[in-house]
């Protein structure tokens, strides 16, 4: 992407670690890395929207192991961004999907997934944007994110492949809540979700995977 408004976040020097296996205190570095970049990129006339992002996995499109993730910063609002944001998105209350709360924080399976596994993590009161979160805000954001990814890798007992990015404001758009997505194509261990002509041709998809039993599965996971 032109103009400096792509970039690069490496996690740790340790080429064989993951987001997960860090401690709270060296994710809770990276958040506030996300947090400066997103005010710093944002500030720019020209940037309408960025987006905090992570490819884990070769199986999702990753061609570099060391645990890394990227921004970008876009000259104009995405199209699914927008309609997000248009809709007014609130976090789901769902009890049968939710997977665990922390210190305000909420993690859910998501109602109708695309992917086999798709799960939000939002903060119960909102928050436009990483850098609005204040110091233990920005904590119990990297606890509640470890927790979860570790319970997806605790899920498949390997380090499962998945896509995780960060929803928040964009520039002429009121009332956004910052929230995580997290989706991985495994429908069990090795074993990838595809989809299908039909699911292309109509733009209806047809998961595998029970969302309530999903998250069962991912409550009984304590990491």
């Amino acid at each position: 992407m032109p103009n400096e408004s792509c970039e690069i976040v490496l996690y740790t020097s340790d080429h064989n670690a993951s987001l997960a296996e860090l401690e709270v205190a060296q994710i809770k570095r990276i958040v506030d890395l996300w947090a400066t970049r997103t005010e710093s990129l944002m500030s720019r006339d020209e940037i309408q929207s960025v987006l905090i992002f992570e490819n884990r996995g070769r199986e999702v499109g990753a061609t570099i192991d060391h645990p890394h993730g990227q921004i970008y910063a876009f000259d104009h609002v995405p199209q699914r961004t927008a309609q997000r944001l248009e809709a007014n998105w609130r976090p789901d209350s769902d009890r049968q999907r939710h997977i665990v709360e922390i210190n305000g924080w909420d993690a859910w399976v998501i109602v109708a997934p695309i992917y086999p596994v798709s799960i939000q993590i939002a903060p119960s009161t909102p928050f436009a944007n990483l850098a609005s979160l204040k110091e233990v805000d920005r904590i119990n954001f990297a606890v509640i994110l470890k927790d979860v990814l570790t319970r997806v890798d605790m899920l498949f007992e390997t380090k499962a492949p998945y896509m995780m990015w960060i929803n928040q404001d964009a520039k002429n758009y009121s009332a956004a809540w910052l929230n995580v997505e997290i989706v991985s194509p495994w429908r069990e261990k090795n074993i990838s979700r595809y989809i299908a002509a039909a699911e292309v041709a109509t733009g209806e998809f047809f998961n595998p995977v029970n969302p309530e039993n999903l998250a069962t599965r991912l409550r009984s996971l304590n990491s």
